[in-house]
């Protein structure tokens, strides 16, 4: 059904979740037509899995999915056998959607499964980042769901002009930043947009005002 858009390029297939694992990583597809039930685990475990999660179309026979699906806001829900003129009006999407690709390989959107919700959180949105032992808690919107990653390997993702390292535990947007004000022994305290308030350490501080200039 592919074969009839001639902007689609097929680089790669794969029929369970660690082969998909490998592949996508390796092959950095654009675009990733995903069923929900794999051999391996779920649609959802890979996604979880991935460093970097390209646009996602979930193609699938099992409609009971298809809420799910669009809460973690993807493009598109095909239900199987897939009609032709849904296929076109999903490619129709991604092309409205498309992004170019982040500067030096920085994330430009995060997939965050927190027990049953799953969300794809555009990185511009979340204004922090903290470690709770060898996981992270995602400040986004109103919610602060829980990242099954390290602060440290998150941060290796991030582009260093948009998030900055305030202190031991937490990263921070800088455009979401709105006041800062002197603390006590040449700490900074920050002000989000939010409402919510973070310390910069002495040490930071003098890396956040440098980059201030």
């Amino acid at each position: 059904m592919l074969a009839e858009f001639p902007e689609v390029v097929i680089v790669g297939e794969a029929g369970e979740v660690e082969e998909a694992q490998r592949k996508i990583e390796d092959l950095a597809p654009a675009l990733l037509f995903l069923d929900i039930q794999m051999p391996g685990g779920s649609g959802f475990d890979l996604l979880a899995r991935l460093e970097q999660v390209p646009q996602v179309v979930f193609t699938t026979a099992y409609d009971a999915h298809a809420v799910r699906a669009f809460e973690v806001n993807a493009l598109d829900y095909l239900l199987k056998p897939i009609a032709p003129q849904r296929l076109a009006e999903a490619l129709s999407r991604v092309r409205s959607a498309s992004r170019p690709p982040a500067p030096d390989g920085h994330l430009e959107q995060l997939f965050i499964r927190d027990g049953s919700h799953c969300w794809f959180a555009p990185l511009k949105e979340i204004r922090l980042f903290t470690a709770e032992g060898n996981y992270v808690r995602v400040s986004w919107r109103k919610i602060k769901p829980l990242l099954g990653r390290s602060l440290l390997s998150v941060e290796r993702r991030l582009d260093p002009k948009r998030f900055f390292r305030a202190n031991r535990r937490q990263i921070v947007n800088l455009d979401l930043i709105e006041s800062v004000d002197m603390g006590i022994g040449g700490r900074l305290h920050a002000g989000l947009d939010d409402g919510s308030e973070i310390e910069i350490s002495r040490r930071q501080a003098r890396l956040f005002k440098s980059q201030a200039r």
